[in-house]
């Protein structure tokens, strides 16, 4: 009986080394991934970069208005986004906030969310108070003249449709507040 129980144990021993093992082995992969992922970090530049012009556009908003690059009045805050989007929902709320306080108001605000308006609907109704909003499919337009290469990805652009400041916080913009 004695015997069977230090067998039994010895196996158990066995077991738990070679799972403690594989679970050692399976680390030091994700570990590999992790500092892969923060040597790749977040695109050096999400759309173009300051000094840039944004390549022709049009679209209608929400409301029915076209928007267009020559429309752009003297400095517009533009923001990207998609409704499948995790940064999107964290910098939702601070978009939002800035284009309450951006000079010129709702006009010189423009929102665009790539995606479709059923998946989209949270995202709208949040906008629309601060915000011209258009929706577009992945690949739409105003993605495409503003060279959005991922999500959310903001811009301040000057009325000839130079690029002021771009990136994938609001932060990245230095945004001026309304005086």
């Amino acid at each position: 009986m004695l015997t069977v129980a230090v067998i039994l144990v010895g196996a158990l021993c066995v077991l738990n080394l070679t799972l403690t093992v594989g679970v050692i082995r399976r680390l030091r992969e994700h570990t590999e991934l992790i500092q892969n992922a923060v040597r790749i970090g977040p695109p050096e530049q999400i759309m173009l970069p300051a000094g840039e012009t944004v390549g022709p556009f049009s679209a209608v908003t929400e409301e029915g208005v076209e928007v267009s690059r020559d429309t752009l009045a003297d400095e517009t805050l533009v923001g990207v986004f998609s409704p499948t989007c995790s940064a999107c929902a964290e910098q939702l709320p601070l978009f939002v906030d800035r284009a309450r306080s951006f000079p010129g108001g709702r006009d010189n605000v423009l929102a665009v969310v790539v995606g479709s308006r059923e998946e989209a609907a949270e995202q709208l109704a949040r906008l629309a108070p601060v915000a011209r909003v258009a929706v577009e499919d992945h690949g739409g337009p105003v993605a495409q003249a503003l060279g959005v290469k991922g999500f959310p990805a903001f811009a301040r652009l000057a009325a000839d449709g130079k690029v002021l400041a771009s990136g994938y916080q609001t932060s990245d913009l230095g945004v001026p507040v309304a005086g």
